[in-house]
């Protein structure tokens, strides 16, 4: 198959993107199409998922497993992915500013995440604990709290 086969038109038609937002790739996916665009992937059901928000994405022989920041989950079966894994990974790394590991004081370590929107400003900051640590203990929160703001400093972010 073609990796310049065109994306049919009442599909470009249906996604709801910006002004500049541009399609890059897409993938047939069970009915619909998995669309990479500029900005954000578009999936099958007409979810957006804007990259600075896609926490972690996998590909397998059926196809795209995703999570997002806030916990939803979505899976779509992709036979031939085209670029998307690709254009994907490539779009998603973009939107990290800082990712750093600090150990902390006896405890192990937290993984400090700046992110951006392609082309914009830092968003916000992603506190990622090593495994074993909980997060919602107040004295390893601030902790990580105090690293963070370290790095913050030193990098000018």
């Amino acid at each position: 198959m073609s990796i310049f086969r065109r994306l049919p038109a009442d599909v470009r038609e249906s996604l709801a993107t910006e002004p500049g937002e541009r399609v890059l790739t897409f993938a047939s996916s069970g009915g619909g199409h998995v669309v990479a665009t500029t900005l954000a992937l578009y999936l099958s059901d007409g979810t957006r998922v804007p990259y600075e928000e896609v926490d972690k994405a996998s590909w397998d022989e059926d196809g795209l497993s995703l999570s997002t920041m806030d916990g939803a989950r979505h899976t779509e079966r992709i036979a031939e992915p085209r670029m998307l894994p690709e254009t994907l990974r490539e779009r998603v790394n973009a939107t990290i500013v800082v990712n750093k590991h600090v150990n902390l004081p006896g405890r192990g370590g937290v993984r400090l995440v700046a992110r951006r929107r392609p082309g914009g400003e830092v968003l916000g900051w992603t506190l990622v604990f090593d495994e074993g640590l909980d997060a919602r203990d107040p004295g390893l929160r601030a902790q990580a709290e105090q690293a963070l703001e370290g790095v913050r400093r030193s990098m000018g972010v």
